[in-house]
């Protein structure tokens, strides 16, 4: 899933569950869910990209994720605190952070690195453009109502 379906995800979280002992770590657990879910991001055909390109995808795509989720906040969220939904949003992106020293700059030590991406690569499922998007957009909307409403 992209880095801004998982801060959708993380806000989601945050704005429902005001107890961080039960909602940080149900972030986490929420971005294997959302990574099991056929999804496209910018990893998707990374081998037909530039490594310049998949860069700039993925950085796009977390300035996305900072963005909406601050538009979450003050529009659909009010009354949840932006930093406890911020600390949710690393929780939930925490995996794709986790690897990005290897996926990115090949740093294979310390070792944790190497191993959180190749568990990724293991639960990540892929779907192209458009249904990829179209799928991931769809449940993140209906997440978002779900917890706007419960």
């Amino acid at each position: 899933m992209t880095a801004t379906g998982h801060a959708v995800i993380g806000t989601a979280i945050a704005a429902s569950i005001s107890n961080p002992f039960l909602a940080i770590p149900l972030s986490v657990v929420s971005h294997i869910a959302a990574d099991m879910f056929p999804h496209w991001d910018p990893g998707t055909n990374r081998h037909k990209k530039t490594h310049d390109r998949f860069f700039e995808e993925a950085v796009f795509d977390v300035a996305a994720s900072i963005v909406v989720t601050f538009l979450l906040i003050i529009f659909v969220f009010p009354q949840t605190n932006i930093f406890y939904a911020y600390l949710n949003v690393f929780a939930a992106q925490f995996l794709d952070w986790a690897s990005m020293p290897y996926l990115f700059f090949k740093i294979k030590n310390p070792t944790i690195f190497y191993h959180v991406y190749r568990f990724q690569k293991r639960i990540n499922n892929r779907m192209d453009k458009p249904w990829g998007i179209v799928g991931q957009v769809g449940i993140l909307v209906l997440l978002v109502i779900i917890a706007k409403y419960i």
